[in-house]
């Protein structure tokens, strides 16, 4: 196959990150809170980001694209080195534009992958006033070409009246998607599968918001601090370890919405596993249709009208990366309407090789992972999938 499937489908990558501008929380908090809201100074020669004015990571370690190192030993010490387009939106679309991708869905860094870096504060105004000013960095961030470039709302989901407005304020701004842990539990709130949070799921139901648990918002492992201190955890090999297992706390989370009975309550809500990867989901998805039927559950909930894989089917969707081969193959196969490309850009296992990684380039690693696949199926998980997902106007 030539590499043109980015001409023949407008390609739309759901899990991108935005590497925060210094100034992100400074410019935006009240004067009280610019000393613990989050800040750059430059330590040792490194910008550094502070939470509640502590040292949490360097900013660098997100901005990998294009880079010639890798974690958790090499990075870019200082913005100065960091390319614009993970920053800056115009820099950002003409970077889109030269890899011909149509669409970006749009993560934090900072605050988390569930806005649980956020916890650290101990103040309960300073905690939102932080959400809310990503928020609204994030909805500028996204005017500079709406169709193009997809907000995802993070939320104060240690507090669900004022997630339940943010949801709301933001959905007004343009929003396509929420931010939720997959784990809230360990946070202190209560699982996905209590009720207690039905109040949001039918809000996001009602405005077509899809709800989107990205690796390591879990709380078992903080993926930071193994980047932070390399020499606490050994080495290069462990740290591509914990990198490798960090999906495990998504597969929870889609268990949880299935088997807690919330896939069934709200039949229109979409969920979506962000870098977790697919391969892997037809085996689970079989474990769990016959844990189903082994644990007759239909007899404990015979409300319950499908068996989880065909809740998966109806509502799930997640996302691939680096696959290749005859596992993700036989993936996109059977759940061709469930499954959706990202480039993790610019995080150090993303489409945006250094030379000093293994990783291709969009357009190479599309048209090699996807060569056996119909050119039907490679719209839909290139396109129509996403578009679907996140209410893009071609859905």
């Amino acid at each position: 196959m030539s590499l043109d499937l980015f001409d023949r489908h407008a390609a739309i990558d759901v899990d991108t990150h935005v590497t925060e501008p210094p100034d992100l929380w400074s410019s935006r908090v009240a004067e009280k809170h610019k000393d613990l809201a989050p800040r750059v100074e430059r330590i040792d020669g490194r910008d550094t980001w502070l939470v509640g004015g502590k040292p949490y990571i360097w900013p660098g370690m997100f901005s990998m694209a294009g880079f010639d190192g890798s974690l958790p030993v090499e990075f870019p010490a200082t913005f100065d080195e960091i390319d614009p387009a993970m920053f800056d939106a115009s820099a950002r679309l003409a970077q889109m534009d030269r890899d011909k991708i149509q669409a970006q869905v749009l993560y934090p860094n900072v605050g988390g992958f569930g806005s649980q870096v956020f916890l650290r504060l101990e103040d309960p105004d300073l905690k939102l006033s932080c959400v809310r000013a990503y928020n609204d960095f994030l909805t500028d961030f996204a005017s500079a070409a709406p169709d193009r470039l997809i907000p995802i709302t993070a939320l104060p989901f240690w507090d669900l009246d004022e997630t339940l407005k943010e949801a709301a304020r933001c959905a007004a701004l343009g929003h396509r998607g929420l931010l939720f842990p997959t784990q809230p539990q360990v946070f202190g709130q209560p699982s996905m599968t209590d009720k207690r949070w039905d109040p949001l799921w039918s809000l996001a139901q009602e405005a077509g918001l899809a709800i989107n648990f990205h690796v390591a918002s879990d709380g078992d492992w903080d993926p930071m601090e193994v980047l932070k201190d390399p020499g606490k955890i050994g080495d290069r090999a462990l740290f591509g370890l914990v990198s490798s297992i960090g999906f495990m706390g998504n597969l929870k989370g889609i268990g949880e919405v299935i088997f807690g009975g919330v896939l069934h309550r709200f039949p229109k809500l979409k969920f979506v596993s962000v870098e977790s990867g697919v391969g892997y989901m037809p085996s689970v998805l079989e474990t769990m249709d016959w844990q189903w039927q082994n644990s007759r559950v239909a007899l404990e909930h015979p409300e319950y009208d499908l068996i989880p894989s065909e809740y998966f089917r109806r509502q799930m969707y997640a996302c691939f990366w680096f696959e290749k081969g005859a596992m993700f193959e036989t993936a996109v196969q059977l759940y061709p309407d469930n499954i959706m490309w990202e480039t993790d850009f610019p995080h150090p296992t993303s489409q945006s090789p250094g030379p000093a990684t293994s990783a291709l380039p969009p357009r190479e690693y599309a048209a090699e992972a996807l060569k056996n696949i119909p050119d039907e199926t490679i719209g839909k998980v290139l396109h129509s999938n996403a578009a679907r997902v996140y209410n893009l106007n071609d859905a």
